[in-house]
């Protein structure tokens, strides 16, 4: 359920842009940003941080898109997200007690799996890398592309090069993860 929310936008997004153009679908993208904040706030009582993050950089781009009538605005939001979000990864090898990178998947791995630090900051450079790669693709297609093609790659190559990219990072830690110790075999 959560993740058709977090798509919710996008589909919004696309269907706009192909019924009517990149400046209605920006416009219907903003409003269905809007609509996943309340959302968020309804189930959860609370914004989670990316959501919040990808709302404020779509109102921002998406509005000076609008204002200015500049599709190159809406084009720029991807890479600051991706670019954020990397710079996000890389400093959290310093801030806090985890890595964001354990953070987020760690739970995946559920609580029988032992990931050791040394793997998960490995992993770590690899997001932060990966991100800002992404980042730089999505200028690549942007301005060395057509309109529908830098559309379609946001919308799919963006998102289906992210899901990959996750799957085959929890099959990587699985692989990895050693099983934890149970309280019983640690007694004899």
């Amino acid at each position: 359920m959560q993740a058709l929310l977090e798509l919710a936008p996008l589909a919004v997004f696309l269907v706009a842009y192909y019924m009517r153009g990149l400046y209605v679908a920006t416009g219907a993208l903003m409003i269905a940003m809007g609509v996943l904040l309340l959302v968020d706030l309804g189930r959860e009582r609370r914004i989670p941080p990316m959501h919040g993050l990808s709302a404020l950089l779509v109102f921002a781009f998406g509005g000076a898109t609008l204002i200015l009538h500049d599709q190159r605005y809406i084009q720029w939001k991807p890479t600051i997200f991706f670019w954020l979000v990397s710079a996000a990864f890389l400093l959290s090898l310093w801030i806090g007690e985890r890595p964001l990178v354990e953070r987020l998947l760690g739970k995946s791995l559920g609580s029988t799996l032992h990931v050791p630090a040394v793997l998960w900051r490995r992993l770590t450079w690899i997001w932060v890398s990966y991100c800002a790669a992404l980042g730089a693709l999505n200028l690549v297609v942007a301005f060395n592309a057509s309109q529908r093609a830098w559309v379609n790659f946001k919308v799919f190559g963006l998102t289906l090069a992210m899901f990959a990219f996750i799957a085959l990072q929890l099959a990587w830690l699985a692989r990895r993860a050693a099983p934890v110790a149970s309280d019983s075999s640690a007694a004899t």
